[in-house]
């Protein structure tokens, strides 16, 4: 089976949010499209304390139960099969979905016999990157959709990085779905 994984596609990393992806807005559409092509989608959210270590290194951002947190009134969320939270906790930063405090995604993945993970949303350099290296960590058939994926851009060549680390890994990145 193949499942879609939706990364923190949330009102904090889009334009206008206290962390923006510059271009994150327009992945919007394309994952759109892409939740009609899947039986199972998982999406992760930034769901942090009001007080949290990660706050030392970012702007305060996707806290727990604000608007920053909510998925954009774009995104057709009711599509969403199940909604992972991540960097719950003061002492940790939850950049990858498989670092999840509201369920263990990796055996979850596994009892529902997905095989294949198609992974989407924001951003390039941090969430979308950890969770792919974590999702072929743990045995995941890893493909990257990149129009569907967007960065934050905070320093020159990281995004490009980003992008090497995970096909050196063993992602596979393709243009569009």
């Amino acid at each position: 089976m193949k499942a879609l994984l939706i990364v923190d596609l949330q009102n904090d990393f889009l334009p206008g949010g206290a962390l923006p992806a510059p271009y994150g807005n327009q992945i919007i559409p394309v994952v759109n499209q892409l939740l009609n092509q899947f039986e199972l989608v998982v999406a992760s959210k930034d769901w942090h304390p009001e007080k949290t270590v990660h706050f030392e290194q970012w702007p305060v951002h996707c806290v727990a139960n604000s608007a920053g947190a909510d998925f954009p009134s774009e995104l057709n969320h009711e599509k969403i099969t199940t909604i992972v939270q991540k960097g719950t906790c003061d002492s940790d930063d939850g950049y990858s979905a498989f670092e999840a405090t509201s369920l263990n995604l990796k055996k979850y993945l596994q009892k529902k016999q997905v095989k294949e993970l198609y992974i989407c949303g924001l951003t390039t350099e941090y969430c979308v990157k950890n969770t792919v290296l974590d999702a072929l960590k743990a045995g995941f058939k890893t493909t990257v959709i990149q129009n569907a994926v967007a960065g934050v851009r905070a320093k020159p060549g990281d995004e490009e990085q980003a992008w090497t680390a995970m096909q050196q890994a063993g992602a596979k990145l393709i243009p569009s779905f």
